[in-house]
């Protein structure tokens, strides 16, 4: 972008937000009101007083926590972050939903995101009737193009989406371009960290002080494989945190998922064996991968996955992966992922039988090809 771009220090958070968002006025939930203490007789929710019909809990047949304090707390920790600049959603897709809704005006406003990329980042822009500008990262490489993005921005350019490491791709995105971006746009900088716990590369969330346009998205899905809970966190300015608060949906982390999130935060011993684990398989599966001939390029990954481009003789790889028990994702039919699977890193027992049975296949492609021959 070039030097005349209007720097972050001219961020004004108000004047990006929606009229209507402005002026609402938030449901307050019985639990906003008064907070649950134990000697208290709670007859404010309409809750059932009698309990739920479960034989291993009583407690469930009251309404959570609607703003997840005391699981913020432990994430507070783990990230090394302020609580009161934590949010957390119904997964990472309730809070794209959200920051959509504060800052896009339907048919009026748009956002930026760069393919390929997190397909619901375009989704939920769809969804609320906002306009979604594509700028392709580079060939091969999947890195921003800066000098089309700066063509695009205009005064109705409200969000841009970064996704580091990225998705489908795996690789990282170059922190200096990323910086550029969330200093000269005077929107706001979605920045999805999804799978930063595979990467080396430092999370922004250690800097979440310096950018106040910047919303940071993080999950407890992956590394800390909880996809089943759902939930998805986002790191950001105070301010930014209220509005997310005022318009969100009044209990939407549910009881059960904070409870069991708490007790797996805790465990930091295990979660980083199995972080050490998926990395080591990581590094196995692309040394072995790159030794099948049917294998074109294994592409360099940070995340717990990687992006496989397979030659014109393995068309039919995907089908027979699922024929043998493998579901892998097909991404050939994605901008610049040509003929390419995306593959996640298992347990040691499934890589090998997932490569055993790659190579199966190549050699039956091979002897095809020397037969037409």
């Amino acid at each position: 972008m070039n030097q005349q771009s209007i720097t972050c220090s001219n961020f004004d958070l108000n004047s990006l937000i929606r009229d209507n968002i402005l002026n609402i006025d938030p449901y307050l939930s019985a639990r906003e009101e008064f907070q649950k203490e134990k000697d208290f007789i709670f007859l404010d929710a309409n809750e059932n007083s009698f309990g739920s019909p479960l034989s291993f809990s009583n407690s469930y047949n009251r309404y959570p926590d609607p703003f997840q304090m005391e699981l913020k707390e432990k994430i507070s920790k783990i990230k090394n972050v302020f609580s009161s600049k934590i949010f957390l959603g119904n997964g990472s897709d309730e809070i794209i939903d959200l920051i959509y809704r504060i800052f896009s005006r339907p048919k009026i406003d748009h956002s930026i995101i760069f393919p390929p990329t997190y397909g619901m980042y375009e989704v939920i822009g769809k969804i609320h009737g906002v306009d979604v500008v594509k700028i392709f990262l580079t060939k091969e490489e999947y890195q921003l193009n800066l000098k089309k993005i700066e063509n695009v921005i205009t005064q109705y350019s409200k969000i841009i989406f970064i996704c580091s490491p990225n998705n489908p791709t795996g690789n990282d995105i170059k922190k200096k371009d990323i910086q550029n971006i969330i200093k000269k746009f005077t929107g706001i900088v979605v920045l999805d960290e999804a799978y930063i716990d595979f990467s080396d590369q430092e999370s922004f969330s250690l800097e979440i002080d310096q950018y106040p346009n910047l919303i940071i998205l993080q999950t407890l899905s992956k590394s800390w494989g909880l996809a089943g809970l759902r939930i998805g966190i986002a790191i950001t300015s105070e301010e930014i945190i209220q509005w997310m608060n005022k318009i969100k949906y009044p209990y939407n982390v549910s009881q059960i998922s904070q409870k069991i999130a708490i007790q797996a935060l805790d465990n930091k011993d295990l979660f980083f064996y199995h972080l050490k684990n998926i990395l080591s398989e990581r590094k196995y599966m692309e040394e072995s991968l790159k030794k099948i001939s049917i294998i074109e390029r294994v592409y360099p990954s940070s995340s717990n996955f990687l992006l496989v481009k397979i030659t014109k003789y393995s068309k039919n790889l995907y089908r027979y992966l699922i024929e043998n028990n493998i579901i892998v994702r097909d991404r050939s039919k994605i901008i610049l992922c040509n003929e390419c699977l995306r593959i996640t890193v298992g347990t040691h027992e499934e890589n090998e039988y997932l490569i055993k049975k790659i190579k199966k296949y190549s050699e039956k492609c091979l002897n095809v090809s020397y037969k037409r021959k």
